[in-house]
């Protein structure tokens, strides 16, 4: 399960969105279900979620779940109110399209395809994704498809020496499908058991990034047929309804199976989680909470539900 959502030293604090929600007039939460009472608690409970990035359909369907339960007299104290809004969380995010876990081949190699804008944190989701699978005693390869940017060839090249998992990248600037190709094939040959593929970042608005995007994905399924098993987009969890826009672009133009939402720890807008799963009716795989190697885990609805609320 991932970690509880921490703040690192020296990050300005930021109150909780249960601390928020606790000023939303109640203090004497049974005025909820009195009349005229409610409608102004609910409104100003609205805009607490949509300022914790839940956006509209999420926040519309949360709020009516609580004003039913309360009008009903199943929420009378704060810890009740409490309660219901974690469940109702939680629901959402077992909702639909929801299983964390990673798809696997039926016959080795498993290939994973990793994908997002720049700066979402791809790279490093590699990296501990490699750690996490090698922690699970699969024998894994790295491969460097971001070939536009000499520094990601390293920093995974790095990250594969620290996790004790293959390597394989290009030179600088070449072909970034012939990189994908080559480490499915060495894959293969070597017999491992999951085969990670990094990608250059790319503006989802720029129609040539996103092109070669699917010559990468076309590319991996002539080399291996059915693969990649599992496309994870990689997202910037502080950026707002912008990673909704994001996803939405991606998915459009290659099939995503799983979301991997970053730099969750220290927020108090982890509501995007629940949002882009909502959009894509896509499973949240994981989400990133912290520096080290070990800061990954398979997503837990429950716990997530519980710490987005109190962390």
């Amino acid at each position: 399960m991932p970690g509880r959502i921490v703040r690192r030293a020296g990050d300005v604090p930021t109150r909780s969105l249960w601390n928020k929600i606790k000023e939303v007039a109640l203090t004497d939460v049974t005025a909820i279900a009195r009349a005229g009472a409610i409608q102004g608690s609910l409104e100003r409970l609205e805009e607490v979620l949509l300022e914790a990035d839940f956006g509209v359909p999420a926040t519309m369907r949360l709020v009516a779940d609580i004003e039913s339960q309360a009008k009903r007299g199943f929420i009378k104290t704060q810890e009740q109110f409490l309660d219901a809004l974690r469940k109702s969380i939680e629901a959402s995010l077992r909702s639909g399209n929801s299983d964390p876990r990673v798809l696997k081949s039926d016959s080795a190699p498993t290939v994973i395809l990793v994908v997002g804008v720049n700066g979402a944190g791809k790279t490093t989701f590699i990296g501990k994704l490699s750690a996490l699978l090698t922690r699970n005693k699969m024998s894994v390869l790295v491969g460097a498809a971001d070939t536009f940017r000499a520094g990601a060839i390293d920093q995974l090249r790095a990250w594969a020496g620290r996790t004790g998992t293959d390597f394989v990248g290009g030179a600088a600037g070449s072909d970034p499908a012939s990189v994908a190709f080559d480490a499915i094939d060495a894959g293969i040959s070597r017999g491992k058991d999951v085969v990670l593929v990094d990608t250059a970042g790319r503006l989802h608005t720029s129609d040539s990034l996103m092109d070669e995007m699917k010559k990468i994905n076309r590319v991996i399924g002539k080399r291996l047929p059915s693969a990649p098993h599992e496309t994870l987009l990689v997202l910037d969890g502080t950026i707002g309804q912008n990673a909704v826009v994001q996803a939405k672009t991606f998915a459009g133009a290659i099939p995503i199976t799983g979301l991997v939402v970053t730099k969750v720890d220290g927020t108090a807008k982890g509501g995007i989680v629940l949002a882009v799963h909502e959009a894509l009716n896509v499973p949240v795989k994981f989400i990133g909470i912290g520096e080290k190697a070990s800061d990954l885990a398979e997503f837990d609805a429950a716990k997530f539900a519980r710490d987005v609320l109190e962390g």
